[in-house]
């Protein structure tokens, strides 16, 4: 299998992985919610992993593969206010817990990148 037919698996897998620990484990991601959305948050960090669950569904499968990894990439843009809240919030926090929620802004460029070049990959076929 070539490295261009591993990377939409691969984008897969990371997805479906984040979704189920959304569930599995909720108070985490709770906590990352912007308080400016409306609602509870773990209605939001559900969403968010049901959103994770169908992207990756969407990406594991060829025939939907360019449409679910365009919509990957705007999702990535889309969680970018969770990861901020997130930093904001660990502020106080011991410094390898900081660094880890700093870490985690820059992160989403290549997410995006990886995704679009899914699905450019994708719709060249």
């Amino acid at each position: 299998m070539s490295r261009s037919e591993r990377s939409p698996l691969l984008l897969a897998g990371l997805l479906a992985a984040a979704g189920v620990s959304h569930f599995a484990a909720p108070k985490q991601f709770d906590a990352t919610i912007p308080r400016a959305l409306p609602g509870p948050p773990r209605a939001w960090t559900y969403g968010s992993g049901a959103v994770e669950l169908a992207l990756a569904a969407g990406i594991a499968l060829p025939r939907s593969r360019a449409v679910a990894a365009r919509a990957a990439a705007a999702f990535f843009v889309g969680v970018f206010p969770a990861n901020v809240q997130m930093a904001v919030d660990w502020q106080k926090r011991p410094r390898p817990l900081r660094t880890a929620a700093l870490a985690r802004l820059p992160l989403q460029i290549p997410l995006v990148l990886w995704a679009r070049g899914v699905a450019r990959n994708e719709e060249g076929r």
